[in-house]
């Protein structure tokens, strides 16, 4: 089987989460899984001579870099734009619980035992939340997760919510049924306010979608529900790591026991259509990090994102 899947390969004009218009791009994709980064250098970067039929070019997510790239440049006969640049962040789950509880100073191993409390404080005491591992527990999550999906602004605002298609729940069973699935879901009594699904490849549990409910942003119910997870995943054994996947936040870098610099690199064909779309991408992009850096200046920066995001 291929590792390389033909697809068209989306460009967002976006301002911060608002997105302006899109175009893209027919290209061979494919995603550098962890195991395989642990040998950089047998990941062979791809010749004009393997383009598939209709393919523009090829595009690498997470490909491990030695050194920051250029954001546009010519490499041989491509193109090669690389819009995103980052610290991968992942957990080394080859240890103990209390091993990686160690990584953490007092003060944050505090502040997040502090969380805890008092969120088992707010739920009178009880603190409420399920693991769902096997085939027929899909869909009792799906329809659990589902109800908090819908309130995130990743939902409302970039159509990332948690999918509810019938193609993906059958892909989660298949998983499930493999023991290729770990779901969980925290209560606020018989609400659910925050859920984490994580796919399973090469023993490597996968970071694919988290969100909660933004009423209870102010009891920080993500970081619960990620704590008492990992708490779980470290405990069944089995597991290599727990990957964070592409881009960087304070989440995932609390949590984190490792990072790799990486970045998306796409490397394609010189058309002038091509060219046009990566130019503008690239424009769009730093002008958004411009303008965010002078909202940022003024101190007005949060209140717009939170505006965007429908807070208020």
């Amino acid at each position: 089987m291929s590792l390389w899947q033909v697809r068209d390969v989306p460009f967002k004009f976006q301002l911060s989460d608002w997105t302006l218009s899109e175009a893209s791009i027919r290209m061979q994709q494919r995603s550098i899984g962890l195991a395989e980064a642990e040998d950089p250098e047998a990941i062979a970067i791809p010749g004009k001579d393997q383009l598939a039929p209709g393919s523009q070019g090829f595009a690498l997510r997470r490909q491990p870099i030695k050194e920051a790239l250029p954001r546009l440049a010519r490499t041989g006969p491509f193109l090669r734009y690389v819009p995103l640049q980052y610290q991968h962040c992942y957990i080394d789950l080859n240890t103990s619980f209390e091993e990686y509880q160690k990584k953490f100073s007092s003060k944050t191993r505090s502040t997040i035992n502090r969380k805890i409390r008092k969120y088992t404080e707010h739920c009178n005491g009880t603190l409420k939340w399920h693991s769902y591992r096997k085939p027929d527990e899909v869909q009792a999550f799906f329809e659990l997760a589902r109800a908090v999906s819908k309130l995130t602004y990743q939902e409302k605002l970039l159509d990332a919510g948690l999918p509810d298609t019938p193609e993906f729940m059958e892909r989660a069973r298949a998983l499930a049924a493999e023991g290729k699935m770990r779901a969980y879901i925290l209560f606020d009594g018989e609400r659910p306010v925050s859920y984490l699904y994580c796919p399973v490849q090469d023993e490597v549990a996968i970071y694919a979608f988290l969100g909660y409910d933004p009423s209870y942003m102010h009891l920080s119910v993500g970081t619960v529900l990620q704590w008492l997870a990992l708490e779980e995943m470290f405990n069944e054994g089995g597991l290599r790591y727990f990957d964070f996947t592409e881009g960087q936040s304070d989440h995932k870098r609390l949590f984190a026991t490792h990072q790799r610099q990486c970045a998306h690199v796409f490397l394609v064909r010189p058309t002038l259509r091509n060219a046009a779309i990566l130019r503008g991408h690239a424009m769009m992009d730093e002008f958004s990090g411009w303008l965010g850096r002078v909202l940022d200046r003024y101190g007005v920066k949060a209140k717009v994102r939170r505006l965007l995001r429908g807070h208020g």
